[in-house]
């Protein structure tokens, strides 16, 4: 599955709210926030089966093409073949993560990136609710 917008205007106050199933054979999928492929203020990417921690949560982000320092949560509550309800935020010089389970995940906007404009859902997601508001 894959879901790439371009021309969003996501700014300091906006949530973005994504709703679906996490296939029951799960190894990964993301949710990109940025202003294109190359420039991702936010890489969120569940992992189910990482060769390193197992089960784990992995925020990054990428500038120009290049990925900076892996931000690894290895709490992760996400289970493969459930229906996951995932709110981003972006609150200025951070974002938060909501988890289905009402953790949070906190993630540094690196960058300082002010408007959102790019985003992109994959992987081993079936994507069935999409809200910006």
């Amino acid at each position: 599955m894959q879901l790439e917008l371009k021309n969003v205007n996501l700014r300091a106050g906006d949530q973005l709210k994504v709703k679906g199933l996490i296939l029951h054979d799960a190894e990964r999928f993301q949710i990109d926030l940025g202003c294109c492929a190359d420039d991702l203020a936010l890489h969120f990417n569940p992992r189910f089966h990482d060769d390193a921690d197992g089960a784990v949560l992995v925020c990054n982000s990428k500038t120009a093409g290049c990925w900076g320092d892996e931000k690894r949560e290895i709490q992760n509550p996400m289970q493969r073949g459930t229906d996951v309800k995932i709110e981003l935020k972006l609150c200025g010089d951070v974002f938060e993560v909501e988890l289905p389970d009402g953790q949070e995940v906190q993630f540094p906007n690196r960058d300082n990136m002010d408007i959102i404009s790019y985003v992109k859902i994959a992987g081993d997601f079936k994507l069935t609710s999409f809200k910006i508001c």
